[in-house]
């Protein structure tokens, strides 16, 4: 595969870059990435610096003494320090010259970000098939499990990328959450999204509803509801949010409706119990109706999958 940066593929990982400013001028290198990454010790920096970790577009290393060269790009290989270990593996359910269909379990990130890079969707499927032009065409949150798709192709990827931000798709999702009798389904869950004050979490507030959930109830078992969940927009946190603005948060979610405090270590014995079930589209490439489903359970209390509503 050609390259279009200055640095090989290593181990999955594609290049980062990081854009000097043309508005911007530092005594040197040094010194702008020091404010760029206030949480980096600077003995890293200047250890990677030191190493000719980071290079220019031409691939030449960047060193201690480097001047800073406004508008221009530096371009560097990402690194997590101590990454745990997800044990769960993803399973590819179908692959051909255009689309990967991934079922990605609980904790597994979909794409590199953060405390996250080898432990992603993306990178284990990028080594697992070698096929380092694979790319997310949507995301999921870390905690959910179910159907991830990706593009086999760069050249493919846009039709493909526009097709899910167009939301010309069906999704369709599964969640066990607290039964609660006073509530009629299916219904509509209908409100406005936000971000809250809270890290990384949103909020239901006044104004224009910009986000809509179809929810209906499958089955129920004593405390707890089996729920199939269609979202007809696409706001972070959306199921989830709806599901706690309805009194019935997803059982084992660790942001609604109270910010859990952050662990070291995941408990992957108390995964959320949310489920990508199935995606339905027409192919935007070859004009094929496709349609995918999840061979994941939700385990929770026993409930199997169930299309029997019983309340």
């Amino acid at each position: 595969m050609s390259q279009s940066f200055p640095l090989p593929v290593r181990d999955g990982i594609v290049p980062s870059r990081l854009y000097l400013p043309r508005e911007q001028q530092w005594p040197d290198l040094l010194s702008f990435l020091l404010v760029k990454f206030p949480h980096m010790p600077p003995a890293v920096l200047q250890e990677r610096l030191a190493r000719g970790d980071m290079v220019d577009a031409t691939g030449v290393p960047m060193r201690l003494d480097s001047p800073f060269i406004a508008d221009s790009w530096l371009w560097y290989y990402r690194e997590v320090p101590a990454e745990v270990n997800v044990p769960f593996e993803v399973e590819v359910l179908y692959q051909d010259e255009y689309l990967v269909v991934a079922d990605k379990p609980h904790f597994l990130a979909s794409i590199p970000g953060g405390r996250y890079l080898q432990e992603t969707a993306l990178i284990r499927l990028r080594k697992q098939l070698n096929n380092f032009e694979l790319s997310p065409i949507h995301r999921l949150d870390r905690d959910t499990a179910g159907l991830l798709l990706f593009c086999a192709s760069k050249h493919h990827r846009g039709a493909y990328q526009t097709l899910f931000q167009t939301r010309e798709v069906h999704k369709t999702y599964e969640a066990v959450a607290p039964y609660k009798a006073s509530l009629v389904f299916p219904l509509i869950r209908e409100s406005h999204i936000r971000k809250s004050a809270q890290y990384f979490t949103m909020e239901e507030s006044d104004g224009l509803p910009n986000s809509r959930t179809r929810i209906s109830l499958l089955t129920h078992k004593g405390q707890l509801g089996h729920y199939l969940l269609e979202p007809l927009t696409g706001k972070k946190h959306q199921l989830r949010v709806h599901m706690n603005g309805l009194g019935i948060s997803i059982c084992n979610d660790e942001f609604y409706p109270a910010l859990l405090p952050a662990r070291e270590e995941d408990r992957f014995d108390k995964p959320l119990q949310l489920l990508a079930r199935s995606i339905g589209f027409t192919d935007p490439v070859t004009g094929q109706e496709r349609f995918f489903e999840s061979r994941r359970e939700l385990e929770m209390c026993g409930l199997a999958r169930s299309r029997v509503d019983n309340a």
